[in-house]
């Protein structure tokens, strides 16, 4: 009976939490059309989410896209097809990796950044004292953090994937002799604008509303302390991740389950 107990007590304790932050997703969205009327607030958010994970985004993508082409020609050239690396690369960048690898980072950098911000200012009183002056938190404070972050992932998304592909180009050509024509050529003729590129963009922004909703709520519903600031900054990393990976393979399974 003290089993069944504990399981049913964290049952409800889980179904709690998903409903606390269902409701709290809600509420940020009520608070979009508020913070739309502030755009300096939203831009100055865009810099502080988006040019400053810059470096990390691009230092990743070339790395990526340097061992992804020095991967895909030694599968490729034992079966003669060395030729079609560009292909592989751009299709692997465009769908898979770009948006998926910069949700992580975006986490990992961005997402420990917004949350540990809007619980230092929780900690601070500064969330309490905006209430107290009748000025509600969500509009001037979470939700244009939230845009910001919303636009910022599929910008950074495509630089991480442009950036690969140039590096991935820089191998192929340079170190392993692939000819650049052929390189560039044969991507335009096997990628598909809406299929593959547009569907990443997609997956990019459905990835920038996980991360950033993930990051405000575990902020906002931190508690005021030291200790409880860092544990929400280990929980954003992680369930922001677990869900994009799960939502990559739901969208991976829903936008290419169809033939061409």
């Amino acid at each position: 009976m003290n089993l069944l107990a504990s399981i049913g007590a964290r049952t409800l304790g889980m179904l709690r939490g998903w409903g606390r932050a269902a409701l709290f997703f809600l509420d940020l969205l009520a608070a979009l059309p508020a913070a739309l009327k502030r755009p300096g607030l939203i831009v100055e958010q865009v810099h502080a989410i988006g040019n400053r994970s810059l470096l990390i985004i691009l230092a990743s993508g070339a790395a990526v896209g340097f061992v992804l082409a020095l991967q895909m020609y030694y599968a490729l050239v034992t079966y003669g097809a060395a030729e079609s690396l560009g292909l592989v690369v751009n299709l692997s960048l465009v769908r898979e990796l770009g948006p998926v690898v910069t949700a992580l980072l975006f986490a990992g950098r961005a997402g420990t950044s917004l949350t540990a911000e809007i619980g230092l200012m929780k900690a601070g009183e500064q969330i309490a004292a905006l209430e107290l002056m009748a000025l509600d938190p969500r509009q001037r404070v979470l939700a244009p953090r939230f845009l910001a972050g919303v636009l910022a992932m599929p910008l950074l998304a495509i630089l991480f994937s442009a950036i690969g592909i140039i590096g991935a180009w820089l191998v192929a050509v340079g170190l392993i002799g692939i000819d650049p024509g052929n390189f560039w050529s044969i991507q335009q003729n096997g990628v598909d604008v809406w299929r593959d590129v547009g569907n990443g963009v997609v997956k990019s922004f459905v990835f920038g509303i996980i991360c950033t909703a993930v990051a405000l709520y575990q902020g906002y519903e931190t508690e005021a302390t030291p200790e409880g600031v860092a544990y929400a900054t280990t929980r954003t990393v992680v369930i922001a991740s677990l869900t994009v990976l799960g939502m990559d393979f739901i969208l991976t399974a829903l936008m290419f389950s169809t033939p061409r």
